[in-house]
């Protein structure tokens, strides 16, 4: 791993007195606070929706360009942006809306996930930005070879020490890494690395590969990876295999299932007996019971639907769907609209405040 130096004592503990960022695990302060969620646009800032009302009621300006990755602190503290066009990540007061601090993580920094006061970051320095070619294509084949001769730099995570505000630690992945998940036990690091065809699993304190799961008999790019909270299960999406791997505790593949059109972000309800996932082409939010891994329900969408969050309440569901510009509620019990949401700018994350379960956080960690 690269240990980054840490910040002098006496900055840290003037960074945390004057700005609060708070990342400890205890309690929240939101009594008396509608539950509210916080959604990125990539071509603006974040936009905060009341979920009382599902209406939105004010954007936070992330000062950073192409905000897309975002998580929220357990105390509720703090907001966590990557900025894929600015290499850093903003650190916003959930409250205010004020950028506490920029920083620095690497080139096209984009997914995000806050656990226990730290944030893992991916970020690539290989990525050529704009969609990637299609698997197995001519411009596919070449851009390998491209970076097997450049001997391009694999995706990285950054492991962020948001009390301290700096990278503390990274580990390395895969080209072009994308999901990120912890176990259960907070010791593993499982990641999806979507032009290596693979799933890999990590040691968080030293960053060693532990083990390298292939996905390419199933499929191309995978991309999203979720855990259940006892760590029993993890499942994968191949997004164009159109398929989820599931794999039990020991991340042996124990079956595969097949989805609607490009599945992409995952999430378990509560209890683990339903799985949800966002069909980008499909337009669709799928649900299978995870005893059977039978469809049990299908919700209407958007265009580019990655990703979702449950309310607190867990009686409904926010789609961000980047390419028409809108986030859909959906009832999470029987799958209808409840309500679009319009005028975004390519909303491309959604997180919920009190904690809530999707495909950008989990309620247990």
């Amino acid at each position: 791993m690269n240990i980054r130096g840490s910040l002098a004592l006496p900055a840290v503990l003037s960074f945390v007195m004057a700005f609060g960022v708070g990342c400890s695990d205890k309690g929240n302060d939101v009594s008396g606070e509608a539950p509210m969620a916080y959604v990125t646009n990539q071509n603006g800032g974040v936009s905060v929706i009341d979920l009382n009302t599902f209406e939105v009621v004010s954007e936070y300006d992330v000062e950073g360009k192409g905000p897309r990755g975002i998580g929220i602190t357990k105390d509720g503290k703090s907001i966590i942006v990557a900025n894929v066009d600015g290499g850093d990540v903003s650190i916003i007061d959930r409250k205010s809306g004020a950028v506490i601090k920029h920083i620095p993580i690497g080139e096209n920094p984009e997914f995000v996930r806050v656990i226990a006061g730290r944030a893992y970051i991916s970020f690539e320095p290989a990525s050529l930005g704009g969609p990637p070619p299609k698997p197995g294509s001519e411009e596919a084949k070449k851009l390998e070879e491209e970076r097997e001769e450049d001997d391009a730099e694999p995706a990285k995570i950054a492991v962020v020490d948001l009390e301290a505000g700096e990278v503390a630690d990274e580990i390395t992945g895969g080209m072009e890494t994308e999901g990120i998940e912890l176990s259960a036990d907070g010791t593993k690091l499982i990641i999806t690395n979507e032009a290596d065809e693979n799933i890999t699993v990590h040691d968080v304190a030293t960053g060693e590969l532990l083990k390298t799961i292939s996905t390419e008999s199933y499929g191309h790019r995978p991309r999203g990876i979720k855990a259940t909270s006892d760590g029993k299960m993890y499942v994968g999406s191949i997004e164009y295999g159109n398929k989820l791997v599931v794999m039990d505790e020991n991340f042996e593949v124990v079956r595969t299932v097949d989805t609607g059109e490009v599945p992409y972000g995952l999430s378990f309800n509560r209890d683990g007996s339903r799985l949800y996932v966002a069909l980008s082409k499909g337009r669709a939010l799928q649900v299978f019971d995870t005893s059977t891994w039978q469809e049990i329900a299908r919700g209407e969408t958007g265009k580019r639907c990655w990703h979702f969050t449950f309310t607190p309440d867990e009686k409904n569901i926010l789609v961000a769907c980047g390419r028409s510009d809108e986030v859909v509620v959906l009832n999470a019990e029987d799958m209808s609209v409840v309500k679009r949401l319009e005028g975004f700018k390519m909303p491309w994350g959604v997180v919920a405040y009190p904690k809530s379960t999707g495909s950008l956080d989990s309620t247990w960690q």
